[in-house]
């Protein structure tokens, strides 16, 4: 008997030949009678495992084989994708499995790849089917090819081709290479509004993410289209018509066209702006709980105002928060505008349901691989078996959040089975690394190079604690640096630091580079929460410092070191407190930074007080500008018959105190011309930012002007307005790949003929 089909001819034996194909004709065209199988033999397998065909097959040894049963076989062993072509055949009542392998994929590679990353299109299309280790299938070029496009398509790149090219190898393996010609970016040539009259186009444009191509776009890349982006200005733009009256403001059609040669885009826009709301009253409706005084003071919906719908979403948001201090996890406030066309006006009702109170049964941490549970659970302020307090899981969320060892952390509220009145919380964090190998460099204007090398782990074995050795050069100073922290060291939140350093210093313009003051010593501090905000530091330590060799030495130097000796023996004891409320430790906007340290030797060979106090507050103006100002006053005095020490001297000039002049210049010259700062230091900052133009609120570049004024005076010098120095100029902040830039370019203001001026300083590599 013999059958034909696409494949070819089925073997004249008394077999029951199977493929694809042959899954559609009637099983009696084959006509093999029911038997009793007596031994099952596969045949044809290079890398499958015998186990993934014996495990597909419907019938074992002993067994009864019938046409149904064969049938079904061939399609689960098709159904795992490793084969390209399975037949059965039988011999004296034995089913020969032959199977045919698909080729494996051995290597993915890309050529001409340049706008992404290798790993993150090779995730793109092992998501498609193709990658190292799966079962090749021609299909899945085409399929694999697409992705490729439509990633290329999210960078405007609508001109890149893609070719594939298929490399047999050893053991039925294939190379897969795609060469890829990207072309040049399409770039958003014109951007138009189309039906404004309230506003001029200009002002809407400046609302926008997408832009047309700008002096800075090539940062931003905000002259690239894409779908998502233009939905997001869209909804901006009605965020924007809505906030200032305007309900039925609507955005009727929006085209995007691209030239022939796919380089340049037209976005055009036609919007309907409708008339303008004015609010003449605001009711509340529902169940507020016995105390819709309380509620209605979250009103920010002013009657006689025009309607504001970010008013609307904060009252929304506020209510919301204060029912959750209730207990009310699922409250709902919903505003609804009762609209009067006629006249222009809106009523704001706000119909309120609070549901129910529940109480959280259990807290869970999901998650975490490495992270201890107790590391996490011990920055929750909501407790279980206790009522549901939003502002507490809202303020846990936050304080795990500021650990820093995860990427993401969300708090997720799930209801509990047959208890209406009890939720769980699940805490799902997504950890990254913690740990931070650095061998590199910074460069200033006034340090010249410096390299630094440094082994960090935030977050050792999981436990929350930090270890760290830092080794730093530059011209000035020095150092090496063993410390580790114990954040909770007590189960109250006491944290314990421990310090080893070896520290080495020269004044700034001194004579010879031999010339230096090392200061080896430890110091353990102890930090005690008094608040969210709040810290108190308290801690001890033990220096000596050692005045180097006499070649070079300053004037001052060489005089303490006749008067006192080389060598000098400290125990510092320091107190501190800060307070950081600020909403951003690398580029924060609004808050407030309040810093108080006092550091004192009592006994040993150097006895002193020394007093630092810092104030910084930020004040925000619409979401692209803020204010800075600092202050920052030093103070130290030598104890019993001794003089402050020069070696505990405070610094000015430069950045991070008075720019413009030379990094720490100011305060007390020695007579060999050595900068050696002073016992008093006083400085004040104003810096007002904003956005680079083109780069839209991206909060890691930002321009800013600036002023600054101070001075450093020596121990009972009499400090004055007439003795201090001032300047202004302009910067700018960039968050770079390679480290925290900082650029300044100013004028002195208030000055001394024999200060050191430098209008340009810049800073890369170290924080500031």
């Amino acid at each position: 008997m013999s059958l034909h089909f696409p494949f070819g001819p089925l073997r004249p034996v008394a077999t029951a030949v199977v493929a694809v194909a042959a899954l559609s004709v009637p099983l009696r065209a084959l006509a093999v009678e029911p038997f009793t199988l007596k031994d099952i033999r596969v045949e044809g397998l290079q890398r499958a495992d015998p186990g993934t065909v014996f495990a597909a097959l419907p019938f074992r040894v002993g067994e009864t084989y019938t046409d149904e049963k064969a049938a079904a076989a061939l399609r689960a062993l098709f159904t795992t994708g490793l084969f390209s072509d399975v037949r059965i055949e039988i011999e004296d009542q034995t089913a020969v499995i032959i199977v045919a392998e698909r080729p494996v994929i051995a290597r993915v590679n890309f050529s001409g790849l340049k706008e992404f990353e290798s790993e993150q299109m090779l995730k793109a299309l092992r998501d498609a089917g193709i990658g190292e280790g799966l079962p090749f299938d021609k299909a899945l070029v085409d399929r694999a090819e697409q992705e490729i496009k439509r990633q290329y398509l999210t960078r405007s790149l609508y001109g890149a081709e893609v070719v594939t090219t298929i490399t047999p190898i050893e053991r039925n393996r294939v190379n897969v290479t795609f060469t890829m010609t990207e072309g040049e970016a399409a770039r958003i040539r014109e951007i138009r509004i189309l039906g404004t009259e309230v506003f001029d186009e200009k002002t809407l444009l400046g609302q926008l993410e997408l832009t047309t191509p700008g002096w800075l776009t090539w940062y931003t890349k905000s002259d690239r289209y894409s779908r998502a982006a233009l939905n997001g200005d869209l909804e901006t733009l009605r965020a924007f018509y809505v906030d200032r009256g305007y309900l039925e403001f609507a955005v009727e059609s929006t085209q995007v066209t691209i030239s022939p040669d796919k380089q340049d885009i037209s976005i055009a826009v036609s919007v309907r702006e409708g008339q303008r709301y004015t609010v003449t009253g605001v009711r509340l409706e529902g169940d507020y709980l016995g105390r819709e005084d309380a509620f209605r003071q979250l009103v920010a919906v002013r009657p006689g105002e025009a309607y504001r719908g970010a008013a609307v979403t904060a009252t929304q948001k506020s209510m919301t928060d204060l029912y959750g201090l209730y207990g009310y996890a699922f409250a709902r406030v919903e505003a609804r505008p009762e609209i009067d066309r006629a006249n222009a006006q809106v009523v704001v009702v706000f119909t309120a349901n609070p549901q129910r109170r529940v109480y959280v049964r259990r807290i869970d941490v999901a998650g975490n691989t490495r992270t201890r549970d107790e590391v996490v659970r011990r920055e929750f302020r909501q407790l279980e078996s206790a009522w549901y307090d939003g502002a507490r899981i809202k303020l846990s969320r936050d304080r795990v959040d500021r650990l820093g060892y995860f990427s993401e952390v969300d708090v997720e509220t799930r209801e509990v089975p047959g208890a209406p009145d009890q939720v769980d919380l699940v805490v799902k964090v997504k950890e990254k690394p913690t740990g931070n190998l650095l061998i590199g460099a910074g460069f200033s204007s006034s340090e010249r190079l410096s390299l630094t090398a440094s082994v960090k782990q935030d977050n050792v074995f999981g436990s929350g604690n930090y270890l760290g050795v830092e080794l730093n050069t530059s011209k000035s100073s020095r150092s090496f640096e063993f410390s580790t922290v114990e954040p909770y060291f007590t189960v109250d939140g006491v944290s314990r630091a421990l310090s080893l350093f070896y520290r080495t210093t020269r004044p700034f313009n001194s004579l010879g580079d031999k010339y230096q003051i090392a200061t080896p010593g430890a110091s353990i501090r102890f930090g005690v929460p008094f608040s969210e905000y709040d810290t108190v530091f308290m801690g001890i330590g033990w220096e000596r410092t050692k005045i180097g060799a006499t070649a070079g030495i300053p004037n001052s130097y060489f005089l303490y070191r006749q008067a006192f000796g080389e060598s000098s023996t400290a125990w510092p004891l320091t107190v501190g407190w800060a307070r950081d409320a600020r909403d951003s430790a690398l580029a924060p906007t609004s808050g407030r930074f309040l810093r108080v340290n006092l550091e004192a030797s009592l006994w040993g060979d150097v006895r002193y007080l020394r007093n630092n106090l810092q104030a910084q507050q930020y004040f925000p103006f619409g979401t692209q500008y803020s204010l800075m100002l600092n202050a920052e006053i030093g103070w130290g005095k030598g104890l019993g018959s001794r003089p402050y020490p020069l070696f505990k001297n405070f610094y000015g000039g430069g950045l991070g105190s008075v720019r413009v002049f030379e990094q720490s210049s100011l305060g007390v010259i020695d007579p060999t011309g050595a900068f050696i700062g002073g016992a008093r230091k006083f400085n004040a900052n104003a810096e007002f930012y904003v956005p680079v133009p083109g780069g839209g609120n991206d909060k890691t570049l930002r321009l800013f002007a600036f002023t600054d004024v101070g001075n450093v005076w020596r121990e009972g010098e009499p400090i004055e307005a007439r003795s201090l120095r001032a300047s202004a100029g302009i910067g700018l902040n960039w968050l770079s790949p390679v480290g925290p830039l900082r650029l300044s370019w100013g004028t002195p203001v208030k000055y001394q003929p024999n200060d050191r001026i430098q209008k340009f300083q810049f800073q890369i590599g170290t924080a500031f």
